[in-house]
């Protein structure tokens, strides 16, 4: 099958780790894939395949939102003529390409499937940011003109439901971990710490992940000298942070960790993996750390409380996180049973239902459908 896939390659972000493992899977089953995304300058090609790539012309691009100039439709319109793919795949990118998408496939008679990444809060609950709250209100409408569009829980289905997206287009496929390359296994990273114990924080150092909580948990946590917490990741406001929770505390800033290997290595040798967030989708790095055999726990946000369901995790309140994790950090600290048996736990539920290759043959399933359920056409 021919694949035009759109999406990041940078700055890295959860829509980036996708893009990229979906892409490689899908080479490796024998499709055809090109890459189009927002690029001016060579991209990096840590762990990426060796495939086409389009660059569409942009404005600024972050981790949240992109804008692409004036010039970037006309670009991927004449490069979808040429590549001539049976399908297109947006990993939707918060750009204002998003919009036209449907439009410019339906005259090229292309079928456009999307992955909608946007991040919202639990289950009932109202959603945190008003950020969140108007990108479910601006998408649904659009959303709709897809020939389907692909979310991770059956939460977020039915908060797009509720928005007007019809049922027939939405369908359910979890991201999915590579269990063979995420998995436990040796490494020297607690000796490299000093630490008997190891506790980790993987992602943005932004508002909307709730650190300071997991911070001032720590803190107030009185954690033994022999406890470390890592911070990998980089954001607005770690030079905030920094400053006042440092290693006096235990607490080890790492920064963003371009290198995979390296971010495997953190996760093998930890043992309790915590996502404080405010609002999420469904967490790569969550499910990272599971496969990896890491006790976990997570706020009941996006798909994240539904993934730690039936023991495979710790979930609490983002509302009370501080206090519920001032009592837990000690807790996991002074149990080492207790994460052991955890962790086992958590990497037997990404074993049942989040493996990256059940997530490829889900994926392949729906191409199939939607290909079926089109009238037959040319470019």
């Amino acid at each position: 099958m021919r694949i035009a896939w759109i999406g990041k390659k940078s700055p890295f972000c959860g829509n980036v780790t996708y893009s990229r493992e979906i892409t490689n899977s899908l080479l490796d089953r024998g499709h055809q894939v090109s890459f189009l995304h927002f690029a001016q300058e060579e991209s990096e090609s840590d762990n990426w395949p060796n495939f086409q790539e389009v660059s569409l012309p942009f404005i600024y691009k972050s981790q949240v939102y992109t804008i692409p100039t004036l010039k970037a439709t006309k670009v991927l319109t004449e490069s979808l003529r040429e590549i001539k793919p049976d399908i297109v795949h947006a990993s939707l990118t918060l750009s204002p390409l998003d919009f036209f998408l449907p439009e410019i496939c339906d005259q090229l008679n292309l079928p456009l499937v999307a992955t909608f990444h946007t991040p919202f809060a639990g289950k009932g609950a109202k959603l945190i940011s008003g950020t969140q709250l108007l990108a479910y209100q601006l998408y649904a409408p659009f959303l709709d003109n897809y020939d389907r569009v692909i979310v991770f829980s059956q939460i977020q289905r039915e908060l797009l439901a509720n928005m007007g997206v019809r049922d027939k287009k939405i369908a359910v496929i979890p991201n999915g971990v590579d269990i063979d390359k995420y998995s436990p296994g040796y490494s020297e990273v607690k000796a490299e710490f000093k630490a008997e114990r190891l506790f980790v924080y993987q992602g943005r150092i932004a508002p909307e992940k709730n650190v300071e909580s997991l911070l001032r948990a720590w803190k107030q946590g009185n954690m033994g000298a022999g406890s470390k917490l890592l911070v990998v990741g980089d954001g607005p406001l770690r030079a905030s942070l920094e400053p006042f929770y440092g290693a006096e505390y235990g607490i080890i800033w790492l920064g963003f960790v371009a290198d995979e290997e390296r971010r495997i290595k953190i996760l093998r040798g930890a043992d309790v993996f915590i996502l404080p967030s405010l609002v999420e989708g469904l967490s790569l790095s969550l499910l990272e750390a599971m496969a990896c055999g890491l006790a976990c726990i997570a706020t009941d946000v996006g798909a994240d409380g539904e993934v730690l369901e039936k023991g495979a995790g710790v979930v609490v309140n983002p509302k009370t996180a501080r206090s519920q994790l001032r009592t837990l950090l000690p807790l996991f600290q002074d149990h080492p049973e207790l994460t052991t048996l955890l962790g086992q736990k958590a990497r037997n539920r990404v074993l049942d239902l989040y493996t990256l290759s059940k997530n490829i043959t889900k994926l392949e399933e729906l191409y199939q459908e939607v290909l079926a359920s089109q009238p037959v056409g040319l470019i």
